[in-house]
């Protein structure tokens, strides 16, 4: 389909991420109908929820031909890795997203070891264990620090970021005792690296690799990037410490390595790859690979994207991503998540959350819905990371100013957010 015609999206996913792009493809002058499944109440004010359970391939495959879906945009990980594109192309349903075989980057921590190792692309030494004693052994052998990662899918959970060989212990003990389920029963101990993180996005249509603009997030749950690790508590675009000569070096070493890696084995990589990155002393490493748009990231991103997203989407899908050329904004954006009191561990739901509205109302900002549910005509929090309250600004100080403002007008009582978003950039 080329970009000039009419398309009907059916969005899947139900989080801030899916908020965000849905908040975007709306946009969008080739959207005629727009579906989400399962959605949530933000995504309602741009697209019609369907109540499809994303793991349910044949229903979704029967929706998409009662209503005639052009595209369906896939927003999560799970269905990738269980193969749902798979099944979509099958029927002769486009989509948006990696194959089953090629979301192995981020279904399995392992594969993608194995692949770096394969094209020489630089990532931490690592080892990968089946068996507890074997991988207890192989801590006590190299010491602390470590990383311990349980191999499969642990919803952003299943790393640990081990300062001493006792919590590299329980981490492993943790992961073959079925803490993490099906995804801990293989694990992957890798040396720790020194640097910074960022995160660097690209789209791919399996030949022509586009990179998107970078971003920064923030995966503690505690100021100063201390505590347990999250599935993220803010995030802002652009990270300046991913200077021209880095992106051209990620792009270089790891990015388009991997791209050319995927399609020598005959598994080419359509979709959006998100490269997490250690940025060293010897320049970028690869931590992991996830397969879809970066959440909370793409919150911030998607505030900086000026150009039509489903082009983009479609453009990748279709295989003529050289053919589009995305424009973002100078201006920048932050993004900080409100999460229930407890999170990452046991937290309460189904408090009332009140003054959305008015966070928006200060310009420039966007409230994404990442863990809500609709209840007696309001909002109640119905998970872990609630709601990302977005900013766009001439800098990232300015972003922050403005999206602190805005959790200021929400009233949640049994919200929290870390207060230090951005730290890094604006020195506080």
């Amino acid at each position: 389909m080329d970009a000039g015609y009419a398309m009907k999206v059916l969005l899947i996913g139900s989080g801030g991420r899916e908020h965000a792009l849905a908040w975007k493809i709306a946009q969008s002058p080739l959207l005629t109908k727009f579906f989400a499944a399962p959605g949530n109440p933000g995504i309602a004010e741009h697209a019609d929820l369907v109540g499809l359970d994303p793991a349910d391939h044949p229903a979704i495959i029967a929706f998409c031909r009662k209503e005639a879906i052009d595209l369906v945009v896939v927003g999560p990980e799970a269905p990738l890795v269980a193969g749902l594109v798979d099944d979509l192309a099958a029927a002769g349903i486009k989509a948006f997203g990696p194959s089953r075989a090629a979301a192995q980057l981020e279904g399995s921590k392992g594969y993608t070891k194995d692949l770096c190792a394969e094209a020489d692309i630089p990532t931490a030494a690592y080892q990968r264990f089946e068996d507890g004693s074997a991988a207890a052994a192989y801590v006590r052998q190299v010491g602390a620090p470590v990383v311990v990662k349980a191999d499969g899918l642990a919803a952003g959970k299943g790393v640990t970021v081990a300062m001493t060989v006792e919590e590299a212990l329980a981490a492993v003990a943790d992961c073959f005792a079925g803490a993490f389920g099906a995804a801990g029963a293989s694990v992957v101990i890798e040396e720790f690296l020194e640097g910074e993180e960022a995160s660097f996005f690209a789209l791919s249509d399996g030949e022509t690799v586009l990179p998107l603009v970078t971003a920064q997030d923030h995966k503690r749950v505690g100021e100063g990037d201390t505590g347990p690790n999250t599935g993220g508590m803010g995030a802002y675009s652009p990270a300046p410490v991913m200077i021209p000569a880095l992106i051209e070096r990620t792009l270089a070493e790891i990015v388009r390595p991997t791209i050319a890696a995927m399609a020598k084995r005959g598994v080419p990589f359509r979709g959006v790859l998100y490269a997490g990155l250690m940025l060293t002393a010897k320049g970028p490493q690869l931590i992991e690979y996830n397969v879809r748009f970066g959440d909370p990231e793409t919150q911030a991103m998607m505030l900086r994207l000026d150009s039509d997203l489903l082009e983009l989407l479609a453009a990748t899908a279709e295989g003529r991503l050289a053919t589009v050329t995305p424009r973002w904004s100078t201006d920048s954006a932050l993004t900080v998540v409100m999460a229930a009191k407890g999170y990452p561990g046991a937290y309460a739901k189904g408090g009332v959350i009140n003054g959305i509205e008015a966070a928006e109302k200060g310009g420039g900002v966007k409230v994404f819905h990442a863990g809500t549910a609709a209840k007696d005509g309001g909002i109640v929090a119905a998970g872990g990371r609630v709601l990302n309250v977005t900013a766009r600004a001439p800098s990232i100080a300015d972003a922050k100013r403005r999206a602190y403002e805005a959790v200021g007008r929400i009233d949640w009582p049994d919200g929290f957010c870390r207060s230090d978003i951005g730290w890094r950039v604006t020195n506080g």
